[in-house]
């Protein structure tokens, strides 16, 4: 029984002492687990025990979650609701059978009026009540009704808006607002942390937050070749309502505006898309100082390198764009550029796709120049290019400036913005005098709008010089309304 009561109690202090030792050893190689676990590959096993390599992911410290709460209470404020209304003045129904029995029967009939409400955001950009939203928005509203943060209401009028960039500057009667600055949209980075704010579903003064997912996305939302897309794209949750809405850097700054959304659905779904600040302060400053948008054009047609043309030109670099085509009247040509020559970059910005040159070019006026740095078979050369209007000359032109034009007899000047969104159209020209010719020849004087020449929509005079010259053997068709959008009248001659 000792025997048996020994060789136990010996068992039980082996066991201890093994025990022990395993502990010291464990509490020992703690530090080396817990650096072991941080740094460890996530393995994903199988039969064939094969792993895809990983690395932990890194979290945000609450230091870095502070920058969002900054970011956040310096905009929240800046970032104003947009409420609109938009009259349509009766349908083809009522406009059909109104015409017809007034005729038949003389006077006057009320047309039935829609009304109808739609909501965004804006983004104050003075003390003194300029604010800046998206066209799509503001575009045709009869009122808009800007909330601020405070609960405070004010009415607002639009100063100028441009479809081919989707921007549109309106004001209320204030001073002394917050307001936000714009940064330099160029040195934003892939990868960077971002805040959008606005009104999604009409919940005033909503942050999410996301990172820049890619800069000068072109995603053919604006329309035709004359719009500027070249968008900052993120993942920051855009939905409804938060169109114009501000796109702030980590420091509260305005990087961008925000403007659409890539969904199956109407809603978000992890791609969002803000035009670039630096865009957004140029075409403020055009409406500010000219009432209108002031393109600039480089006088190019690109095309983006793939394999096959490089291969069919014989090109050994992949960077840069092709350029096709040069035009005779454009700053290019003067300057020296030639087909076949490969763009690289503009004042030292790459260039690699047509919407990163639509978005450097976006940024200047006609008369401006910039640096061009272009390939030429093995030779570099760079060529300081003098940017041109899209009639081939330096000049800008401000809104409601008239010109005459010799077909027509006729002097007409752009739509003002506030005849624009009066009417729901974007485009047309108005009457300033009639002269001997076809017009006065139709008993057109006054209250006209062109809205089109032959089956092409005209706001310029180029529009219309192109248009005029549109060969249909001589017929010229014209459409047009009058100054209240009430009645349209088409007629038709040839020259």
């Amino acid at each position: 029984m000792k025997n048996k009561t020994k060789a136990l109690f010996l068992t039980l202090c082996a066991a201890l002492i093994a025990l022990s030792i395993l502990t010291i050893n464990l509490y020992s190689s703690q530090k080396e687990i817990k650096q072991s676990i941080a740094n460890a590959e996530m393995r994903l096993s199988s039969d064939n025990e094969s792993t895809v390599p990983s690395v932990k992911a890194n979290y945000m410290s609450y230091e870095d979650g502070d920058n969002f709460v900054d970011a956040a209470e310096k905009t929240v404020n800046t970032v104003v609701h947009i409420k609109t209304e938009v009259v349509s003045k009766g349908n083809s129904y009522y406009d059909f059978f109104g015409s017809l029995l007034e005729q038949l029967y003389g006077g006057q009939m009320q047309m039935p009026n829609n009304v109808s409400v739609a909501y965004g955001s804006g983004v104050v950009i003075s003390p003194d009540g300029y604010i800046v939203t998206n066209n799509h928005v503001v575009e045709g509203a009869s009122k808009i009704e800007v909330t601020f943060n405070d609960k405070h209401k004010r009415t607002a009028t639009i100063i100028g808006n441009d479809p081919s960039t989707d921007l549109a500057l309106i004001k209320v009667e204030a001073s002394d607002l917050e307001y936000l600055a714009f940064a330099d949209s160029d040195e934003v980075k892939v990868g960077e942390w971002v805040l959008a704010v606005g009104n999604p579903f009409n919940l005033t003064s909503t942050v999410t937050a996301g990172i820049v997912s890619a800069k000068a996305r072109n995603i053919n939302i604006l329309g035709d070749g004359s719009t500027i897309e070249s968008f900052i794209q993120t993942d920051a949750a855009i939905n409804p309502g938060n169109s114009g809405g501000a796109l702030v850097d980590m420091d509260g700054n305005l990087i961008g505006i925000n403007a659409a959304i890539a969904s199956r659905t109407g809603s978000y779904e992890g791609y969002s898309f803000a035009i670039p600040s630096n865009i957004v302060k140029k075409v403020v400053e055009d409406f500010l100082q000219y009432g209108s948008l002031q393109r600039a054009y480089l006088g190019i047609s690109i095309v983006e390198i793939t394999e096959e043309l490089a291969e069919e030109k014989g090109i050994t670099e992949m960077s840069g764009v092709y350029i096709m085509n040069v035009e005779d009247r454009g700053g290019a040509k003067a300057a020296g550029i030639k087909e076949d020559d490969i763009l690289l970059s503009v004042n030292n910005i790459p260039v690699n796709s047509n919407s990163q040159l639509i978005g450097v070019i976006g940024q200047y006026r006609p008369g401006d120049k910039v640096k061009v740095k272009v390939q030429r078979k093995d030779e570099i050369l760079v060529k300081e290019v003098t940017l041109k209007n899209l009639e081939g000359t330096e000049e800008m032109h401000k809104e409601g400036e008239s010109f005459y034009n010799e077909v027509l007899g006729i002097k007409v000047r752009p739509l003002s913005s506030s005849t624009k969104s009066e009417l729901g159209i974007n485009y047309g020209l108005e009457l300033v005098e009639v002269r001997e010719g076809v017009f006065k020849q139709k008993g057109i004087t006054d209250d006209f709008i062109i809205l089109s020449v032959n089956y092409q929509k005209v706001s310029s005079e180029n529009d219309l010089k192109k248009a005029l010259n549109a060969d249909r053997n001589g017929k010229i068709r014209i459409e047009g309304t009058n100054s209240t959008g009430t009645y349209n009248i088409t007629f038709e001659f040839y020259r």
